[in-house]
């Protein structure tokens, strides 16, 4: 989830001298020659950071301040970052074609550190030779980030104890979700819900949708997993020349939560014909052939540990992550723009609309999609 836009009162190449002096508070063969802005997110602030050893060989790392207004607890939000990525690092075998994120140490050992400001920032190594991808360009990078996401799922199955820490309490629990958007269109601070009567019918008239998945996992048909919880197409990356995923980024939001969650929020982002933020919604619909390609490439590599009730609701789970990103953007337009990043007046609004256009292609298609889960789950 990262950001280009600089902080409040800092021009770009004030920024990047910045990002030099914290890299230089990590460990590293050789010292930092230049940074630039990387990444398309919302939430953290990137650059990539080039160096040059004493051989004369370019290496680069990636460098992020952390959005403390968002994580709050900063250590809980590294432990669980170290955790994940050393478990998951000794999962797999050598042979393993994917790689998992490598975390680099400030010069005292730390997973982070801070700088004069007291921001905090944290350091990985930059993964070469792959990509990430803002929209599909083919099925097969569908198919891909689907496994992906299924394997890393596995590699945490058996995480040992404790239990992670939420970095961001009820991230996913859509009932809560739904209540703070209840409460803030009767508040309207920003003075706003004048403007979006027309969306705040539409979200109330699907308010049934939000517990259906809490109900199932309340009664132990969906049991609690570590899970990724933000499963958008750009957080795996592909490698340039095979196209397949080499790594799955941005665990920011790994902690615990359901399996049906993290594939719903690839329907979400990889199904849309358009960005997120189109405001030519007749372009928004959910593309059949990309939710086959998800459901087989998912059900591939977590098919093993899946319960049934779990695939049974995959279809669904689409929606509902839909449905609840819409309600987010549009309960952060309504509260005046205080979460995500916006690049222009009604950004968070244009995003919503677009998600709830989402949700009535999805709603349109949510037979022919479910057929397609069951189909591909009755396969050996």
């Amino acid at each position: 989830m990262q950001s280009l836009s600089p902080p409040a009162g800092q021009a770009p190449d004030e920024r990047a001298a910045q990002a030099l002096r914290v890299f230089a508070r990590f460990e590293s063969d050789a010292p930092a020659m230049h940074a630039v802005p990387h990444g398309s997110g919302h939430i953290n602030d990137t650059f990539a950071v080039t160096c040059r050893n004493a051989q004369g060989n370019p290496r680069r790392y990636l460098l992020q301040r952390i959005n403390s207004r968002i994580f709050r607890d900063v250590p809980a939000l590294m432990d669980n970052i170290a955790r994940v990525t050393r478990h998951a690092r000794s999962r797999l075998s050598a042979q393993a074609t994917e790689r998992v994120l490598t975390l680099i140490p400030d010069r005292d050992g730390a997973a982070f550190t801070h700088d004069d400001t007291g921001a905090a920032w944290r350091c990985y190594d930059f993964i070469e030779g792959a990509r990430s991808y803002d929209l599909l360009e083919r099925p097969e990078q569908a198919r891909e980030a689907a496994a992906a996401f299924g394997r890393f799922q596995g590699l945490l199955a058996d995480l040992p104890a404790p239990r992670l820490h939420e970095t961001i309490p009820a991230f996913h629990h859509t009932r809560r979700r739904f209540e703070t958007f209840l409460e803030l269109v009767r508040r309207d601070p920003a003075g706003r819900v004048a403007l979006v009567r027309d969306e705040i019918a539409f979200a109330n008239a699907r308010e049934a949708m939000v517990d259906r998945l809490l109900d199932l996992h309340a009664r132990g048909d969906l049991p609690e997993r570590t899970t990724h919880n933000d499963t958008k197409l750009n957080n795996v990356m592909l490698d340039d020349a095979t196209g397949r995923a080499v790594c799955v980024i941005d665990l920011d939001t790994v902690m615990p939560g359901l399996a049906l969650y993290d594939f719903g929020d690839l329907v979400r982002s990889a199904t849309n014909a358009a960005a997120e933020d189109a405001t030519n919604l007749a372009q928004v619909v959910a593309r059949p052939e990309i939710f086959t390609a998800l459901t087989e490439g998912y059900l591939a590599t977590a098919r093993s540990f899946l319960r049934r009730a779990e695939i049974a609701e995959l279809a669904f789970a689409g929606r509902l992550i839909t449905f609840e990103i819409g309600l987010r953007f549009l309960t952060d337009f309504i509260e005046g723009d205080v979460y995500f990043k916006t690049k222009r007046p009604g950004h968070n609004l244009d995003r919503a609309r677009n998600q709830f256009a989402l949700v009535r292609s999805l709603e349109l298609q949510q037979d022919s999609f479910q057929r397609t889960v069951d189909r591909l789950a009755a396969q050996p």
